[in-house]
C-alpha cells in the first residue's frame, strides 16, 4: 500500500467517554488521505474494544496497544515511529475536528513549501458550553514567528498538522521513523511542556501558517488542574530554556528578550506554587524582581499576603475575568 499523506495520531488512555465521536470526526474529513495512528496507553475501560469496532470497518485505522501504561511524551513517541505520512496530525481523544480541518491546512502546506507547521483557530468548551476560542484570546503570526511563539503560545495539540521534513527524521527499511536516526521528537523528560517544546523547535528553523477559522474543538475539563501544576511549570520552563541555549549558539545575545521572558515566566510559576503550599513570604521573594511588571503580578503579590488555602478561590475569581483584565 502508499503510505498515506497524513499520519493522524492518536493517543488515549481511558477515553472511552468521548472516544467515538473523536474517531468520527476524523471518518468525516473532506480530506481522505489519512491513517489513524492509534496508540491505547494501556486503558481499562472501554477504549481497546471502542477503537477495534472502528478499525474493523476501515483498515485506515491501526491500533497499537501497550502493555503498560508510560508518560505522556514516551506515549506520543511510540506512535510517531509508527507513521508512515509526509504530514503528522494530533488528535487527543476527548477533542473534536470539524469536517474541513485537514482540507484547509493542507492547503496551507502546498501553497507554501517552506511552511513546517500549520494550526487551526480552536473553539475551547467543556462539552455544555463554549469558554472562547484561542485566535481570540491569542493572535497568532505567519511565517518565521519563534519569537512570538514563545512570547504567547497559540497552538493547540489537536489543531497542529507538522511536516515530517520539518522533523528531519531519518527513515528505517520498513520506511518509519526511526528514533535513533535524530530528527525532532517529544522530549520524554518533560511532563507538562512536551507539546510546546515540539512546537518552538519546529517554529525556530520553519514558518508556520494558520487557518484563521475554528475547525478544532477542545474539550476543558477545569482550570484548576493545570495551575495547580505550576511548580512542575516552572521547573520546565528553566529546562527549555536551557535547553535552547544548548540547541542555538549565542541564544542569550540574539534573544535577549526571551531569556528575561523565560526566567520571569518561572518565577511566576513557582511563586504560584509556593504561595499554594503556605509560603507567601517566599512566594513574595520569587516574585520581588518583576513585582511591578504588570497588572497579574501585582494582584498576585498581594493576594499572596493572604492564606494559601485560599488558593482554589482565587483561582476561580481570576478565570472568572474577562481575558482582558487578566
Amino acid at each position: 500500500m502508499n503510505p498515506p499523506a497524513v499520519s493522524v495520531v492518536m493517543n488515549c488512555y481511558n477515553g472511552a467517554r468521548h472516544l467515538d465521536a473523536a474517531l468520527e470526526s476524523v471518518l468525516a474529513q473532506t480530506f481522505r488521505d489519512w491513517e489513524i495512528v492509534f496508540w491505547d496507553n494501556a486503558s481499562t475501560d472501554a477504549t481497546p474494544d471502542i477503537v477495534q469496532r472502528a478499525a474493523a470497518k476501515d483498515d485506515r485505522i491501526r491500533v497499537f496497544r501497550a502493555q503498560t501504561t508510560t508518560p505522556l511524551g514516551a506515549a506520543r513517541n511510540l506512535a510517531l515511529h509508527q507513521c508512515r505520512g509526509e504530514f503528522i496530525a494530533f488528535l487527543d481523544c476527548d477533542d473534536l475536528w470539524r469536517p474541513e480541518k485537514l482540507e484547509r491546512q493542507m492547503a496551507c502546506f502546498a501553497a507554501n513549501p517552506r511552511v513546517g507547521l500549520v494550526c487551526t483557530d480552536t473553539t475551547i468548551g467543556d462539552g455544555k458550553r463554549t469558554i472562547g476560542r484561542v485566535f481570540s484570546r491569542t493572535a497568532p503570526v505567519r511565517g518565521m514567528a519563534f519569537v512570538q511563539l514563545m512570547e504567547r503560545q497559540w497552538i493547540t495539540m489537536s489543531s497542529a498538522v507538522l511536516a515530517r521534513k520539518a522533523l528531519g527524521w531519518t527513515l528505517d527499511g520498513d520506511g518509519l521513523p526511526d528514533p535513533d536516526g535524530g530528527g525532532l521528537w517529544f522530549d520524554e523528560t518533560l511532563q507538562v511542556c512536551e507539546e510546546a517544546d515540539l512546537f518552538y523547535r519546529v517554529a525556530h528553523d520553519w514558518e508556520l501558517d494558520f487557518v484563521d477559522e475554528p475547525l478544532t474543538l477542545w474539550r476543558v475539563h477545569g482550570a484548576n488542574t493545570t495551575i495547580r501544576r505550576f511548580g512542575q511549570f516552572a521547573l520546565e520552563t528553566e529546562h527549555i530554556l536551557e535547553k535552547h541555549r544548548r540547541l542555538y549558539p549565542g541564544y542569550d545575545a540574539q534573544y535577549p528578550e526571551l531569556v528575561e521572558l523565560l526566567t520571569r515566566r518561572a518565577a511566576f510559576q513557582r511563586a504560584v506554587s509556593l504561595w499554594r503550599e503556605g509560603k507567601g513570604r517566599e512566594a513574595r521573594d520569587v516574585i520581588a524582581p518583576w513585582r511591578n511588571d504588570c497588572r497579574k503580578h501585582r494582584v498576585f503579590w498581594w493576594a499572596s499576603h493572604l492564606p494559601g488555602g485560599l488558593f482554589d478561590l482565587g483561582v476561580k475569581i481570576y478565570f472568572a475575568l474577562p481575558m482582558l483584565r487578566r
